[in-house]
């Protein structure tokens, strides 16, 4: 079985993407990746083939690419991504965004976790400590921080960032988790996911990182994506009390 697979969504990157690809390709855990790139206008899927030929040998395949027709959701390239992983019976899979807002070096503590710790989710969490956010905006920081702490106050779940996007699984949580069920496509999917990780019964865990805004290209927030959470936690928490949560392997 394979070891570990990175995932990245990407949609207008190309001002990152490479850079990024080298810094994960050089760490010493020797992941492979994926990116899953939305028919990005700018060319980052170009990049990205370009960069394969330097990382796919005869050795093995280590970049690979999933190229898709159109802006069609995080959270639908997350699953996509997933299924993709499973197939290719990856142990291990972590998402990381490609804007550098997550240090690449921190994909090296988040596996360890799961795989050295015994976790089924590691969190990359910006609230475990306290506020470990560098250059956002007061307002910015404080909305993300209370929508954190709504979801924790409405669903009980013990995570303090839930909304954060650099997590490693384990791959029995994606096995178990139906994602062909999974509502959400915008941001509030990475609650989602953490929500049903946890009601299924599986060990998560939360490792300091340091959260850093991008300083190369446009962000995808908008005020959209926090009406969603908002009112999509409500509904889910509400549907999740009149549901069996009991683990059964799912085949992608």
């Amino acid at each position: 079985m394979k070891n570990s697979l990175v995932i990245i969504p990407t949609y207008n990157e190309r001002e990152n993407i490479d850079l990024i690809i080298k810094e994960v390709m050089l760490l010493p855990d020797n992941f492979d990746m994926l990116i899953v790139d939305d028919g990005s206008p700018d060319g980052t899927g170009s990049i990205v083939k370009e960069l394969q030929s330097k990382y796919n040998t005869d050795q093995g395949t280590r970049l690979h690419l999933m190229e898709r027709k159109g802006k069609l959701g995080l959270g639908t390239a997350y699953i996509e991504g997933f299924k993709y992983a499973l197939r290719n019976q990856y142990q291990y899979i972590l998402q990381i965004d490609a804007d550098f807002s997550h240090n690449p070096l921190d994909l090296t503590r988040l596996l360890a976790a799961c795989a050295k710790d015994g976790k089924d989710l590691a969190v990359g969490s910006r609230y475990a400590t306290g506020v470990n956010v560098v250059n956002w905006p007061m307002g910015r920081v404080l909305m993300s921080y209370f929508a954190s702490r709504y979801v924790r106050i409405v669903t009980r779940m013990p995570i303090h960032d839930t909304t954060a996007g650099f997590v490693c699984y384990r791959r029995e949580v994606l096995e178990t988790i139906p994602l062909d069920k999974v509502k959400f496509v915008g941001y509030a999917f990475q609650i989602e996911m953490k929500f049903l990780t946890w009601k299924y019964g599986f060990k998560v865990t939360e490792v300091p990182i340091i959260f850093t805004d991008r300083t190369r290209g446009v962000s995808k927030m908008s005020a959209g994506i926090f009406k969603e959470a908002f009112f999509g936690v409500l509904q889910m928490t509400i549907l999740s009390w009149f549901r069996k949560f009991e683990r059964q392997k799912h085949q992608y």
